[in-house]
């Protein structure tokens, strides 16, 4: 058939009229461009412009949905491209490409969509932004709370996605020369699939607790801190009858991670170190924990009265250390919920659930100060500045304490028994005291700080405590059951800094809580 259309172009005067009557046959997105004039040419793609600009391009896979404003990458219509079909029909290629160019128009017509270009550098970028955007780990489902406070909810899982951005530039690229803006198929090199899907929550239907401790702004480093664990805590999940250690999920506090030196205590004295205010953390989950109707295995109570909750209700932690643990006892998934408002100054765990107590049930702990510890000998500070002998306070001893936790629980808001749980002992802190003990006035500032330091040193040498804190090794399995007292025993005090917050220490913390029983 072509070597007899080839022949009939010879019939009708050769192969230059062909193609002058197959350039008539040319269509501009379906209109005919044979009467036009080329200032109506370009008037009609003027016309048809700001549409092209419009435009939008979505862009699917499995997991993967995004739209491009085509605006937003500099679209235009590709003019130069536009003339081109327009005008050169068998004038492009070698001549048996041009004859065929001819016969194909002759026979079939040839139509020029309204082609489209971007900005190459733009359409870069944002392909770029969308395979970093699926090309993170793997997300694992989690539970949340709607907009009407009540109602829990699963957010689906979201797997890693590796985009083949030179490809799908290409496809984008094709699709715009077309004129149309359909969807296109992604595609995708590899896929990372989450450990937990939307399926594995599926029961968690209730909001089982939640506590909120509160912080201020004294101490930034250790607010970032806060926020580091509380962010690698956030949608945890602890499926049924297993356990959950808050060193081993949170992981090390270190400066790689963003860790800061904040204050914390280690062998009775105050310390910067790494990650110091991590403790608040535990001890907020360990209060929603208790309220729960969980089991916790290992908790340990501070060196010092903590000041964010009551001192007894708190779970030091510290890596390679103490470790706050527990166990999910119920027969379903545990979600936590952390959130951290700075605004607010407030750091809230919820736990989310099938619930454990029957209707109306609610466990709380309640924790009285039962005596006293002697604090250590006072801290002497040579001062040569001061008179001979004399001596002047500069912070006042502050006793140790013991407390004693039972646990209560409340049927419809109504105190119904009360357990011992555990003791809980803290340790007091020594007098600071200024004194000259020379029997000479200092006459410069280096005398003075070299009598200091040696003071110093030697106080503190002799102030070492060897007082262990209490800590909780088991706890009821069955709240609201029979409860057996935990066993305690001794932390010593080589088993890492024992966090808390900054001097001076808050004697009545404000906490809140969901039901009766909160301090």
């Amino acid at each position: 058939a072509a070597v007899v259309l080839a022949l009939c172009v010879i019939g009708f005067g050769g192969f230059f009229a062909a193609q002058s009557k197959a350039e008539q046959m040319v269509t501009l997105n379906g209109q005919s461009i044979a009467d036009m004039t080329d200032d109506e040419i370009t008037n009609y793609l003027d016309l048809h412009e700001k549409e092209a600009e419009d435009r939008k391009l979505r862009l699917a896979a499995d997991g993967v949905d995004v739209t491009l404003d085509l605006d937003e990458l500099g679209a235009k219509l590709d003019r130069s491209y536009i003339d081109d079909e327009l005008h050169l029909v068998g004038r492009r290629g070698l001549p048996w490409q041009r004859v065929a160019d001819v016969v194909t128009t002759l026979t079939q017509g040839k139509d020029v969509p309204l082609a489209i270009a971007v900005d190459d550098e733009k359409l870069d970028k944002a392909l770029a932004d969308v395979h970093d955007k699926y090309d993170k780990d793997p997300q694992n489902a989690y539970a949340y709370v709607k907009d009407d406070q009540k109602t829990v909810a699963i957010e689906d899982a979201k797997d890693r996605i590796v985009i083949n951005t030179d490809k799908l530039k290409n496809a984008v690229t094709a699709e715009l020369h077309t004129g149309r803006t359909d969807t296109l198929d992604v595609p995708v090199d590899s896929r990372e699939g989450a450990d937990i899907k939307a399926d594995d929550l599926k029961d968690i239907d209730t909001v089982l607790s939640y506590y909120t401790t509160h912080f201020d702004d004294t101490n930034p480093d250790r607010n970032v801190n806060i926020r580091l664990a509380q962010k690698r805590l956030n949608h945890a999940v602890v499926m049924a009858q297993k356990d959950f250690s808050f060193n081993k999920y949170v992981g090390t506090r270190t400066p790689d991670k963003g860790y800061k030196q904040a204050p914390s205590y280690f062998e009775n004295k105050l310390e910067q170190s790494t990650g110091g205010g991590v403790c608040q953390v535990s001890s907020t989950l360990y209060n929603a924990v208790v309220f729960a109707g969980l089991k916790s295995t290992e908790r340990h109570a501070h060196s010092y009265e903590p000041s964010y909750v009551t001192p007894g209700e708190d779970a030091a932690v510290s890596y390679g250390g103490p470790d706050f643990k527990f166990v999910n006892n119920s027969e379903y998934p545990l979600a936590i919920k952390a959130s951290f408002s700075a605004s607010d100054r407030k750091l809230t765990i919820a736990l989310y659930g099938v619930p454990i107590l029957k209707e109306g049930v609610k466990i709380r702990m309640s924790s009285e100060k039962t005596g006293e510890i002697d604090p250590p000998s006072a801290v002497y500070t040579e001062d040569g500045s001061l008179q001979p002998n004399q001596e002047v306070q500069t912070k006042a001893a502050t006793p140790g304490s013991r407390w004693s936790t039972d646990l209560v629980t409340y049927e419809n808001d109504k105190e119904v028994s009360r357990e011992f749980f555990h003791n809980s002992s803290y340790r007091g802190k020594a007098a600071q005291i200024k004194r000259n003990s020379s029997a000479t006035v200092a006459t410069n500032a280096t005398e003075a700080t070299a009598a200091a330091e040696s003071t110093a040193a030697e106080t503190n040498a002799a102030n070492e405590s060897t007082a262990a804190h209490e800590t909780t090794t088991a706890a009821p399995s069955s709240p609201g059951g029979e409860t057996k007292a935990p066993t305690t025993t001794a932390a010593e005090s080589n088993e890492g800094p024992q966090e808390t917050t900054p001097e001076p220490e808050e004697t009545n913390p404000v906490v809140e809580a969901n039901g009766p029983g909160s301090n």
